[in-house]
């Protein structure tokens, strides 16, 4: 079985963390994907969740494709991906080196081979050349930057959950700018955003991107979208689609059976057809 790529990995199976940080951290063991992925996290701070596998199931992979996740946390979207496709190469970005630490060790737990590389997503091309993200080198790249308005929500006093939910005025141009410069000619770009932010995308999208497809996403029928996910082509020129909408819950407030099935890894979205 193939290790992580990181010198010191811990063996799959192993429930070794590399630093004294992460051996200290209170962590919980949570499954994703009905049991397919069994994952460390933080018990307090961000936590991933439905977005990481919503996300997960809109990217469109094929073995042998290098897919980077920017942003990785402790690798729930990409390692969900390598779960449903078998033989591609998984980059696993992250700048806080602790959260790095658990997604090394949950690639490792689950054997799934990935490369985790601590890294600063707004980070200048040669320091991403330097961990072998150079230009026109990635066939997918999947993310759920910070998305929060800080003019709306204040800031977490927990450092890291503070990084990992709210945005700045530049987040998201930069962190598209950066998924542009890796990306092969016509790689994929698969992203989740909150609903009210479509036209930001949009705006960050238009420098080099094309063939935008969006999926508007409801927690409740009754109410406007809370999340898009959107797939865009580096180079692409079809026109804009919007896809129906994914409604989490149904009219009575009960999880619907369509979302059930994608959460645990029996179903995909439509961004993730190619």
């Amino acid at each position: 079985m193939k290790k992580t790529r990181q010198n010191n990995s811990p063996e799959p199976g192993s429930d070794e963390i590399r630093t004294d940080k992460a051996l200290a951290l209170d962590v919980s063991e949570d499954a994703f994907l009905g049991g397919q992925l069994r994952l460390r996290q933080p018990k307090s701070g961000h936590r991933a969740g439905h977005d990481a596998v919503l996300l997960a199931a809109a990217t469109p992979a094929r073995p042998g494709d290098r897919v980077a996740d920017l942003g990785a946390g402790v690798g729930v979207a990409g390692l969900a991906v390598a779960s449903r496709v078998a033989g591609i190469d998984l980059v696993l970005v992250e700048i806080d080196p602790t959260l790095s630490d658990l997604a090394r060790g949950n690639a490792a737990a689950n054997g799934i081979a990935a490369e985790v590389i601590v890294l600063d997503v707004e980070a200048d091309a040669a320091a991403f050349a330097a961990c072998a993200l150079a230009p026109d080198s990635i066939d997918i790249v999947l993310m759920n930057p910070p998305f929060n308005d800080p003019a709306r929500h204040r800031r977490s006093p927990d450092g890291a959950r503070g990084m990992a939910h709210v945005a700045t005025e530049t987040t998201l141009a930069s962190w598209i700018h950066a998924a542009r410069r890796i990306l092969k000619s016509k790689g994929v770009l698969t992203l989740i955003w909150r609903a009210d932010g479509l036209a930001e995308v949009l705006s960050a999208l238009d420098h080099g991107f094309g063939s935008v497809e969006i999926l508007p996403v409801h927690g409740d029928v009754r109410v406007p979208a809370n999340r898009i996910l959107v797939r865009a082509i580096k180079g692409g020129r079809a026109p804009t689609q919007i896809h129906p909408a994914l409604m989490l819950n149904d009219e009575s407030g009960l999880p619907n059976k369509r979302v059930q099935e994608i959460l645990a890894g029996k179903a995909i979205l439509p961004l993730a057809n190619r």
